[in-house]
């Protein structure tokens, strides 16, 4: 009789640990439910429509410390975002407003045609969107950026992009170029700058093969550290280079003879991303010391949300992996970022490290709220295609 109920006690926690195990996967798969399309597009369309009315005129100053026209990179990185919510609802009132805007910059580069600072080029991804969906019939819309990149790879000067946001701004330029004319000459100029940003910039170059992770310029190499003692590793910062990468790898060729060196660097700076990530969804400012102004921030994560997503939609980087970390962060963003009017909080205004644009908070507005909608569209976009 006890050998009888021994047995059955033995199965009875056989079938117990078995149910658990079932409840967990169920619970998992719902905790994992892809994020519906409907509430993407929402979100998407309250945040751009917020934005829209505060600008109805696209060519309008930005009027802050100093007076910028709206081609200025904050606004570029804007209607990057803006480019690719068309892509996925294709309004013609984005359309309409993305040509107002270029049209009132002449299709030219803010400071100039020749100007070599990256901000200032930023615009011409925009530009070159805009020339590729009207079927390359107008190429006004290109010819300043192709003057303004064709005089950089003119000249012998590699060390343009000092600070990593300019990754973002300037290596799409190049790839998008490259793809369109088919002319070498735009990847591998874009790798040369890239080369001399990674390997050489401040004495060794600004990315850490280490951590994984990027230093913003040469201010903040070592023996530059976080109160913590930890490098300073500035989460906005490393988001233009993931953009930076994913934007990089969509248009540059897979023969190309560094396709794999940004393949690669872009693998390895997300796997540093996921065991940082915060527990609420969000990454710090400062990746690598979280009570230095630590708590939610919304581009740095936004930005994370779109090269992950990308790479899940491209068959990059592993679903198992990553979703989770997605799913977690793009879910964040919503209940705790994104307003009901469509105002985006917990925005870091502009800067170059952690303390800049602190403290934040879902109310406050930063210095350009441009930007930080651009992030969000462009991981919008991203989340949208998960399948």
């Amino acid at each position: 009789m006890k050998k009888v109920l021994m047995r059955g006690a033995f199965f009875a926690l056989i079938i117990g640990v078995l149910s658990s195990c079932s409840v967990q996967k169920e619970t998992t798969a719902k905790n994992l439910n892809l994020p519906d399309k409907k509430e993407v597009l929402e979100v998407s369309r309250r945040a751009n429509q917020y934005f829209m009315n505060k600008w109805p005129d696209p060519g309008k100053e930005v009027v802050g410390k100093k007076v910028w026209p709206s081609n200025l990179w904050t606004r570029a990185v804007y209607y990057e975002g803006l480019m690719a919510l068309y892509k996925i609802d294709p309004k013609k009132e984005y359309y309409d407003y993305a040509i107002d805007w270029s049209q009132k910059h002449n299709w030219d580069m803010m400071r100039g045609t020749y100007t070599r600072n990256a901000d200032n080029q930023a615009c011409g991804q925009t530009y070159l969107d805009l020339y590729e969906i009207d079927g390359r019939k107008n190429p006004e819309r290109i010819k300043f950026v192709k003057a303004s990149m064709d005089s950089m790879i003119a000249s012998k000067k590699s060390d343009d992009w000092w600070w990593i946001d300019a990754l973002q701004m300037g290596m799409p330029i190049f790839t998008k170029l490259g793809r369109i004319t088919g002319e070498q000459k735009y990847f591998d100029k874009n790798y040369e700058m890239y080369a001399f940003t990674k390997y050489k910039h401040g004495g060794n170059g600004l990315y850490n093969p280490k951590d994984k992770l990027w230093w913003r310029d040469k201010s903040f190499v070592p023996p530059y550290t976080e109160p913590n003692g930890e490098d300073c590793y500035w989460s906005r910062g490393n988001g233009w280079v993931v953009a930076a990468l994913a934007r990089t790898l969509e248009d540059t060729p897979k023969s190309d003879p560094h396709y794999q060196e940004y393949l690669q660097d872009y693998k390895d700076l997300l796997s540093a991303l996921v065991p940082i990530q915060r527990e609420d969804g969000f990454w710090n400012a400062s990746l690598h010391d979280p009570n230095n102004f630590g708590g939610k921030e919304m581009t740095g994560t936004a930005l994370f949300v779109y090269g992950m997503a990308y790479g899940m939609n491209k068959g990059l980087i592993d679903k198992k992996t990553y979703l989770p970390v997605v799913v977690k962060a793009w879910n964040a963003i919503v209940k705790d970022s994104v307003q009901p009017n469509g105002f985006l909080g917990w925005v870091q205004g502009t800067g170059k490290e952690p303390k800049d644009g602190q403290p934040l908070a879902v109310d406050k507005e930063p210095d350009f709220e441009d930007y930080g909608l651009g992030c969000l569209l462009l991981a919008a976009s991203e989340v949208y295609k998960l399948k």
